[in-house]
């Protein structure tokens, strides 16, 4: 994206202007946006976003192809369905919840100090948010991943990888777009095999985006206290101390980003899609 554009898309958060995307993940940025709810910027920004994800070596051409011809779609739709699409598959029940935390914890009070690790995290790198979303939201999240070196986005994508298979399960169950991005941030990593143990789990979810579903949900609300309750607690505290400690652990099998792909003789596909 050119520096006008990039600075006019970027609504979730924002940096110090010394801060730019390492060489070839600008495309972070893009996926970033594609999850944001659509507006008319969004949509005259999709020529660019082609361009930028045409240009990524790290992607297969079939991924890669898929992603710029949902840009397109979004580039050619109506606004109005496209919003409501996304109020439809976000906004009603958490089963495709972007809140990467509340896939782990829930509502439970470890969530809460996940974020604020989470934020030191970010205030360490000099990356400050400037609107009122949450520090564990995706896009936000993936804007933060576009600052950083190949270790550490490697790194961080392997600490989510199994929220990120979960969350391509449910949102290709439903049919949806959006299935691309964390099944693209999987292929980073090569792990999109991943997806495939969710898919028995995900078939069999009751549907939490219904009426009475979310009517049910409300009247959970209230705290239980039994040997259940305390026994899932117990496991929300382990999986929080795990994340909470990742940066001071040594993983003995790193998660790296995938290497680009050597030259085809075929030529890439064309961006010129706008």
């Amino acid at each position: 994206m050119t520096e006008a554009t990039t600075q006019t898309t970027v609504s979730s958060a924002s940096v110090e202007p010394s801060f730019e995307p390492v060489e070839g993940m600008r495309s972070l940025r893009v996926l970033s946006r594609l999850l944001e709810y659509p507006t008319q910027e969004l949509q005259d920004a999709c020529g660019e976003m082609i361009e930028i994800l045409d240009a990524e070596r790290r992607l297969g051409a079939s991924i890669k192809t898929s992603l710029m011809d949902w840009c397109q779609r979004i580039h050619d739709g109506d606004l109005l369905e496209l919003q409501a699409e996304y109020v439809a598959i976000f906004d009603k029940g958490r089963a495709t919840s972007l809140l990467l935390f509340e896939h782990v914890h829930g509502e439970s009070r470890d969530r809460g100090q996940a974020m604020v690790d989470l934020m030191d995290e970010y205030q360490a790198a000099g990356f400050e948010l400037a609107a009122r979303e949450l520090p564990d939201h995706l896009p936000v999240f993936l804007e933060y991943l576009s600052l950083c070196g190949e270790e550490d986005i490697g790194r961080w994508l392997g600490e989510i990888r199994h929220i990120l298979a979960l969350l391509t399960a449910r949102l290709e169950e439903r049919e949806a777009d959006h299935a691309l991005v964390p099944l693209t941030l999987l292929a980073m990593i090569g792990a999109e095999s991943d997806v495939e143990e969710h898919r028995p789990q995900v078939k069999n979810e009751a549907p939490d985006n219904t009426p009475e579903a979310l009517d049910a949900v409300w009247e959970e609300e209230a705290v239980r206290f039994s040997a259940t309750s305390d026994e899932d607690c117990a496991l929300q505290s382990a999986e929080g101390r795990r994340l909470a400690e990742r940066k001071h652990t040594v993983q003995s099998q790193p998660v790296r980003i995938m290497p680009a792909p050597a030259p085809a003789n075929s030529s890439a596909p064309s961006a010129d899609r706008s």
